[in-house]
């Protein structure tokens, strides 16, 4: 089983940037990263996914333009950054990782996604 911690998360206030981390202890294995969110009685959802083999990647539309996520390889490692950010963002956000060979914008559209490790979780909270 794929092990997932993340960090970075934190208080921020609106408008601001934030930068989430997430070691995973094998990471070209898996077919998608990504990273998920849920806020206090909502759903949880996809945030920003990419795929391990070519990196094409794939956005929420309330975070296009506004979030991006990276990969290095090198250190195992997902990125997620969070620019001009709104209270709306607040939530706990989750590093996933999948290794079937399925369709990764496909993948993190799902609440609860099949064949998927999950970290611990960050806390990411903004102030308006």
């Amino acid at each position: 089983q794929v092990q997932l911690v993340e960090s970075g998360g934190g208080s921020v206030q609106a408008g601001g940037s934030l930068r989430l981390s997430c070691v995973a202890s094998e990471y070209s294995s898996n077919h998608c990263m990504g990273w998920f969110r849920q806020a206090p009685g909502k759903e949880r959802e996809g945030v920003a996914t990419i795929h391990t083999i070519g990196g094409a990647t794939f956005y929420a539309d309330s975070v296009k333009g506004r979030f991006t996520i990276s990969e290095d390889k090198s250190k195992n490692s997902l990125y997620l950054q969070m620019n001009s950010v709104n209270p709306e963002d607040t939530a706990m956000y989750y590093c996933a990782a999948t290794k079937p060979r399925i369709f990764c914008s496909w993948w993190y559209t799902q609440a609860a996604p099949p064949n998927t490790n999950w970290g611990q979780g960050t806390q990411v909270t903004v102030s308006a």
